[in-house]
């Protein structure tokens, strides 16, 4: 059987694998992607499907270019960033504090 991409699974591949393009080896991309409150992008990457979520949240916080404010200097970083279980980690945790960016990070194995 085939799925979405035209590709098969089977023994010949290993016991890792599934039809979900995701799963180590398997090709295809992941888009990550900083909104603000209203949904208007501010950051974006591309990485491939395997690799990890937390490896991508640094480079995309670092990309957000300087926003206008009403009052003072641009604003360089995010006061409050939210995030899914993929960057739950604590050298991501850390390096947010550093930062002085607030997180809000889903917990594994706690939140849903």
């Amino acid at each position: 059987m085939r799925d979405r991409l035209g590709e098969h699974a089977g023994p010949q591949r290993g016991d890792l694998t599934d039809p979900n393009p995701v799963d180590r080896g398997k090709k295809g991309s992941k888009i990550h992607l900083i909104t603000d409150r209203q949904g208007l992008p501010l950051s974006m990457a591309i990485s491939g499907a395997n690799t990890h979520d937390s490896q991508a949240l640094q480079p995309l916080v670092e990309g957000i270019p300087p926003i206008r404010s009403r009052r003072g200097p641009r604003r360089r970083k995010p006061g409050k960033l939210h995030g899914d279980k993929g960057y739950d980690y604590a050298h991501l945790r850390r390096w947010l504090r550093q930062r002085a960016i607030v997180h809000r990070l889903a917990r594994r194995g706690v939140e849903s």
